[in-house]
């Protein structure tokens, strides 16, 4: 049996994550959640750090952790990690900082330094070789860190929100990098990461975490699709509801109806696109079966775009131009009528 097969289960205090991943070689599972959700504990139960309560951790057929029964050292666990501030060692030079895994492993001082030159030759660092973390850009660094990660040949790597410290600019590079070394790896790889960019462009597989318990996986058009958790929908840039169908009616329990491009029966949820939203000051003439009132809760600019907050029955999130926003007069607390066409709303079961 190849691959990672997990089942964490951790209780730390008055917290308890419970999740399984399933992680294939060669294959990026992403695992997103809100702050406090239990992925940096899923990390570290992974990588030994954190005990698990009950549960296994398997990976390439060997048992790692059988909730203290079986329980192999961090450092035997064929684990690499990149964690978000990287951790290089001060003192260390970046080819030191790479050998540091081999050498802690036994490999000898020239056969060390050798494998570590090749990979920071593959990560195009070989000029800096010589250059202490302090000397680095925050791109060079992160290089560094993922080719101190790699130089072992783990089968299981693990990144810690590891573009979190770049800038917007040096990001944009670095993702496409890491995505072309992430392709050439054979291991498994868990990626934690709040940015919604970072998952959807590195990720195979993603892992939706909420209050320690898995509420979604699937790959990322699957979710961008059809979310189910409002984390995963805001994540995705999309309204969510969930109410009960009857045709293409909609009731929702915090009161309002929509009316759906789908026809179901029973429980479902409904998703709809912001940039479909749109805001009026007085109540449109129109065919739309969609139209209440509600009231401006807050705003904000997003790119080219601003997305307005709007309470009423139901809450809704509208992305429209700075014009719009002037024409209107919209602020905190300004009354809108909302209007959205029933073929932008789709419905999918719970």
């Amino acid at each position: 049996m190849s691959g990672l097969r997990a089942n964490l289960a951790v209780a730390r205090g008055g917290f308890t994550l419970d999740a399984d991943l399933d992680v294939a070689p060669g294959q990026v599972v992403g695992l997103l959640g809100p702050n406090g959700a239990g992925k940096s504990t899923a990390l570290g139960a992974l990588a030994g750090l954190v005990p698990l309560t009950r549960g296994r951790v398997v990976l390439d057929g060997t048992c790692l952790d059988d909730a203290g029964r079986t329980v192999v050292p961090v450092e035997r666990r064929g684990v690499g990690m990149v964690f978000q501030d990287y951790l290089l060692f001060p003192h260390l030079s970046a080819l030191d900082n790479v050998a540091f895994g081999l050498r802690s492993r036994g490999v000898g001082r020239r056969e060390a330094a050798c494998r570590a030159h090749a990979w920071l030759e593959r990560v195009g660092l070989d000029d800096l070789a010589p250059a202490r973390p302090r000397e680095l850009s925050g791109g060079q660094a992160q290089r560094v860190a993922l080719a101190r990660a790699l130089v072992t040949d783990p089968g299981l790597l693990l990144l810690d929100e590891p573009l979190a410290a770049l800038d917007a600019s040096t990001r944009l590079d670095v993702r496409a990098d890491l995505r072309r070394h992430l392709g050439e790896f054979a291991g498994c790889t868990v990626l934690v990461t709040h940015d919604p960019l970072d998952a959807m462009s590195l990720a195979d597989v993603l892992v939706v975490v909420e209050s320690g318990r898995v509420v979604q996986r699937g790959t990322p058009p699957e979710i961008a699709r059809a979310p189910r958790s409002q984390y995963a929908a805001r994540l995705v840039g999309l309204n969510l509801y969930r109410g009960s169908s009857a045709g293409t009616r909609v009731a929702l329990p915090g009161g309002g109806v929509l009316e759906c491009a789908d026809e179901r029966q029973g429980e479902v949820f409904c998703a709809l696109a912001p940039h479909a939203v749109t805001l009026h000051a007085t109540r449109p003439q129109t065919s739309a079966r969609n139209v209440w009132q509600g009231r401006v809760a807050g705003m904000e600019q997003h790119a080219s775009t601003v997305r307005v907050v709007v309470r009423g029955e139901p809450d809704v999130l509208a992305d429209v131009t700075a014009g719009t926003v002037a024409d209107l007069g919209l602020g905190p607390g300004s009354p809108v009528w909302v209007r959205v066409e029933a073929r932008e709303v789709h419905s999918y079961p719970v």
